[in-house]
């Protein structure tokens, strides 16, 4: 860690914190007056130049507009990467709610003039845009940008009403969304047997406690406080689905799933084929694990506070910061010197927010922010085993990001379905590198079985999740619906996927009310399970083959959103779109259970 480096003293050692000058020195930064008028001069001036004129435009006029477009883009991305970071570490400072607030609503003003500008590009007919790409090389850069652009064609509005749409933003889906993050940002939980009540994330936290009794206290608060709460999530829920089955019927889109298909360039077909092998395995995959699970515990039936329970032979312990970072260094080191180099800089440059504090945002997330600065990883790190594949996973996305950058503003975005990729193949390689040093069959089982926990938590629970919200936006479309509605959609995909070894507490089925992604990202959550297959059949393909696979690893990695996932497969002879393809990751989970079966025997 750099001497000037920020950190908060913890338990576990000194965790590092943010430094977000690299984008803004300060939230009162006369760069950030600047960059404001900039983007609102810029946006018009964008507008006077272009719109109503891009058909007209030869090729080398089309990359300047284009080029102007990203810069644009990257500006406006720097003030709301700022304002959104600062937000996270302390969702309840009212100056840094007021800072995002106050920046979204001004950013949205400044770029409503450009909204022209997909609405132009997709009226120009096919062979006229085929010609203006064959024109100018590195105008065809963009063509995957385009494309995903284009694929909206059939779901435009008038340019009125998308202008519209665009203002509106602010105080529909994102106001509800700000709703939600300061709801559970506020939220306290009087859990029996602690002195204070607790936040979220020290609440669920305790699910994993090595004592039972914790676990069902953390649960059963959990329990408590969501269903207290019940009718305001509902109603978020509620509004959020309405609003989306509005713009999607005005759009014609044809399922409540189509938009996040077109924006993750991902065929329908291909997310049916992996949902359906994700389900038809329950039984093999899920089902069986936690019957064995039980087994282990001494109980014939589980409750929900026991799912993700240390296993009785697993000796609790806190891992402390420094063997966190060695441990995820050593793995990424021994996959390619290269991946350990590019993730280095997280630790000793500021990159990393990893301690739990006041207001923070619960959960992890890698933020790629702009292309000309890099990203910042947030975690909320508690010492646990877990924590460490957390660690691994974001710092996956981090390295993915800081590779991808090099393609620009527009091309480096990777669709929500590639965008898993580095992150579990870092948790992969790390898994494995722990295996490869387990010095007993005890802790080899451990690992094997904290492992699965993660796959079925990533693959089985992630799938259900995504039922679960097919279900809820489908019932929705046929009227309103009430907390008991919504629970009774939650505990039938639960029952589903979880298997018959589980018994539900009352008040579980209020579960769903804290899932974010439900909020801000419908039907994101398939892409955990798109990323995990991806990674099992990519990893298999790595110890077939090793030789040369680190230079096409890190080629798939630099091209960002540049390539469809069938172009960046092809080089290791995968293909996403066969059904057989989602078996043979799954085929993985499977064969770690099929191990600690036999270590029964």
């Amino acid at each position: 860690m750099a001497l000037d480096q920020q950190s908060t003293k913890t338990e576990f050692g000194d965790l590092p914190d943010w430094d977000l000058s690299a984008l803004y020195s300060a939230p009162d930064a006369p760069e950030i007056t600047r960059d404001f008028d900039w983007l609102e001069r810029e946006c018009a001036d964008f507008a006077a130049a272009y719109e109503g004129k891009l058909a007209g435009l030869d090729a080398d006029a089309m990359l300047d507009c284009v080029r102007r477009y990203e810069k644009i883009d990257m500006v406006a991305g720097r003030l709301m990467s700022y304002a959104g970071l600062r937000y996270y570490q302390n969702t309840v400072d009212p100056s840094r709610a007021k800072f995002i607030s106050d920046a979204q609503d001004r950013v949205t003003v400044a770029t409503t003039p450009l909204v022209f500008f997909t609405l132009e590009m997709n009226r120009i007919e096919e062979p006229a845009f085929e010609a203006l790409l064959a024109a100018n090389a590195e105008l065809a850069r963009y063509r995957t940008v385009f494309e995903r652009m284009r694929a909206m064609r059939p779901h435009q509005l008038s340019d009125e009403l998308e202008k519209f749409l665009h203002d509106q933003s602010t105080v529909g889906a994102a106001a509800w969304n700000r709703l939600f993050d300061e709801t559970m940002a506020g939220l306290e939980f009087a859990v029996e047997g602690e002195e204070e009540p607790l936040g979220l994330e020290a609440t669920l936290n305790l699910l994993t406690d090595p004592d039972r009794a914790r676990r069902e206290a953390g649960a059963r608060a959990l329990a408590d406080v969501f269903t207290r709460n019940i009718k305001l999530f509902a109603r978020v829920h509620n509004t959020l689905a309405k609003d989306k089955e509005i713009e999607d019927r005005w759009r014609k889109m044809p399922s409540p799933q189509h938009s996040r298909h077109l924006a993750n360039h991902v065929e329908p077909e291909v997310v049916a084929a992996l949902r359906d092998s994700v389900v038809a395995a329950y039984p093999r995959l899920s089902h069986r694990y936690y019957a064995l699970k039980a087994k282990w515990m001494g109980l014939e039936k589980l409750q929900i506070w026991d799912r993700n329970a240390p296993l009785p032979m697993e000796a609790p312990r806190k891992v402390s910061w420094d063997e966190a970072r060695e441990t995820v260094m050593e793995a990424y080191s021994g996959f390619s010197p290269k991946l350990a180099d590019l993730a280095a800089p997280f630790f000793t440059e500021g990159w990393i927010d990893a301690a739990v504090k006041p207001g923070k945002a619960p959960g992890a997330f890698a933020h790629p922010t702009v292309t000309d600065a890099h990203p910042f990883v947030m975690l909320n790190y508690l010492g646990k085993p877990r924590d460490v594949m957390t660690l691994a996973h974001e710092l996956g996305h981090g390295v993915h990001q800081r590779l991808a950058a090099g393609q620009g503003e527009l091309l480096s975005s990777t669709p929500l379905t590639l965008a898993e990729t580095a992150s579990v193949f870092g948790e992969m390689l790390t898994f494995r590198r722990m295996l490869a040093k387990a010095a007993t069959n005890e802790e080899r089982k451990v690992l094997l079985a904290g492992k699965v926990e993660d796959m079925i938590n990533t693959v089985v629970r992630q799938i259900a999740f995504y039922d679960f919200e097919s279900k809820l936006h489908a019932a929705r479309r046929e009227g309103e619906l009430t907390p008991e509605d919504i629970n009774a959609l939650w505990m039938s995909v639960q029952a589903e996927s979880l298997g018959p070894v589980f018994e539900y507490m009352e008040g579980y089925e209020s579960f769903w009310a804290y899932i974010p992604h439900f909020v801000h990202s419908p039907f994101y959550v398939y892409a955990y399970a798109f990323g995990d297959g991806l990674v099992n059949a990519l990893y298999a393909a790595f110890e077939d083959a090793p030789e040369g696979f680190q230079d096409k690893y890190f080629d798939m990695l630099a091209a960002g959103g540049s390539k469809h996932h069938s172009d960046l497969l092809a080089p290791f002879g995968l293909d996403a779109a066969d059904p057989a393809f989602w078996d043979k990751g799954l085929a993985m989970i499977e064969g770690f259970i099929d191990e600690l079966e036999a270590m029964e025997t």
